[in-house]
């Protein structure tokens, strides 16, 4: 039988780590109402589902599950990136992509599938299996796949470790089961354990091979702001930059080897930049 909306939102409390008496003051509801709701025997407005979803921090998607478990009618739509009411997103996102550039950068949905990416990417996927450059590509499958990045991954076990740490924590905190399913598929590929990293690193980089030239990236991730659609709440881009002077100076020759020389756009996209390959798709995520 499908839960309705009070024990589903004592889940999302629990899992938030707060007490009725912690939610009750910050959302200013009585501890005794909100019991009510979570057990039942109150049957909450669609005001208070959403009022106590705000305050828990509910995704939007979730949000809409709310209130179709209350009885109502969501509240959110999802809409397609390719369509006409998100060109004002989809052409910023790709105006922060083109700009990022010589350096990687991809956008991602919250199953990170990739959504679209600059031509820079190609120095992760060149020499990735054909399969896993088939859409939807999953850029953590794509990262630790023993066919994918993960031979060229200098140090794999802590990049692996920071992967799965990240990917572990934005499982528990949506309780969704494609995110765990996910989790437990990329634990199971080898990649070794991780050692502490050394004292001097302020961030676990990325170091990889392309070509003969070592690689050291630092990761970082960024959200559309005040979201009002689900599409646009669950997209985040991913963006690189040097970690160190090496790097910088590879990718800024004006002929870099592991780089295409001309950006592939749709409809027509490469294996190797495979942009737009997913629409379906939290808070600014630390790398």
């Amino acid at each position: 039988m499908d839960k309705h909306a009070g024990p589903l939102l004592r889940e999302w409390r629990q899992r938030r780590r707060l007490s009725q008496l912690d939610l009750a003051i910050a959302a200013n509801v009585s501890s005794r109402h909100l019991s009510f709701v979570e057990t039942g025997r109150s049957r909450p407005t669609s005001e208070m589902i959403l009022h106590l979803a705000e305050h828990l921090d509910v995704p939007l998607r979730d949000r809409n599950a709310l209130l179709l478990a209350g009885g109502y009618a969501p509240a959110y739509p999802e809409r397609g990136l390719a369509g006409p009411e998100l060109t004002a997103v989809r052409h910023a996102l790709q105006r922060v992509l083109a700009g990022h550039e010589p350096y990687p950068a991809v956008v991602v949905n919250r199953w990170w599938e990739l959504v679209d990416a600059n031509a820079a990417i190609e120095i992760f996927t060149k020499t990735a299996a054909p399969e896993l450059l088939q859409p939807p590509v999953n850029v953590l499958r794509l990262s630790l796949h023993p066919d994918g990045m993960a031979p060229r991954i200098v140090n794999l076990p802590q990049w692996r470790a920071h992967l799965l740490a990240r990917l572990h924590r934005q499982a528990q905190a949506t309780g969704d089961p494609r995110l765990a399913g996910l989790h437990d598929e990329l634990a199971a590929y080898p990649g070794g354990e991780a050692g502490r990293p050394p004292a001097t690193d302020v961030v676990v980089p990325l170091r990889y091979r392309a070509g003969n030239t070592e690689l050291s990236f630092l990761s970082i991730s960024a959200v559309v702001g005040t979201p009002m659609d689900i599409t646009v709440s669950e997209l985040a881009i991913e963006s690189f930059y040097p970690a160190d002077e090496t790097t910088a100076a590879a990718l800024d020759r004006p002929r870099r080897s592991f780089l295409p020389n001309d950006r592939c756009r749709p409809p027509t996209p490469s294996p190797h930049c495979p942009l737009v390959v997913a629409t379906s798709v939290t808070t600014v995520r630390s790398a």
